[in-house]
């Protein structure tokens, strides 16, 4: 009856353990070396702050993000707050030139190198939202 119990009670643990690590890694954020993805996602031009997967990002210092365009639609990333007067200094991917993201598999990437908070937007589609936290 012992063996029975130790076996369940270790297959318990087993099963929670893989349903736990399946449910972090649906909000984790793909890294290969210093890069991490980010998707724009499909249909991303009638979404807010689910547009861009995942958000919010969360990385190290020195770490670039890479966003892939996996919408159908033109969009943007570009660093602050629409209508702010800071909006794209940091980062902006455009509209035009060889870092748009018009179309799907089109890539564009920014390098942190400072801890904060930086949040983004489409330029086209401004209640697209994310933010990145780099710490």
């Amino acid at each position: 009856m012992v063996s029975k119990t130790i076996y369940l009670t270790a297959s318990l643990l087993a099963i929670f353990g893989v349903i736990a690590i399946g449910a972090s890694a649906e909000n984790s954020v793909f890294a290969q070396g210093d890069k991490v993805q980010a998707s724009i996602v499909p249909g991303a031009s009638t979404l807010t702050d689910t547009a861009y997967s995942p958000n919010p990002i969360e990385i190290t210092v020195g770490q670039t993000v890479v966003w892939t365009n996996d919408d159908t639609a033109f969009h943007t990333v570009t660093s602050g707050s629409i209508g702010a007067p800071d909006a794209g200094q940091l980062f902006d991917s455009g509209l035009a030139g060889p870092t748009a993201l018009t179309g799907q598999g089109k890539t564009f990437e920014h390098t942190f190198d400072a801890a904060g908070e930086y949040p983004y937007f489409c330029t086209l589609h401004p209640a697209m939202v994310g933010t990145v936290i780099v710490s």
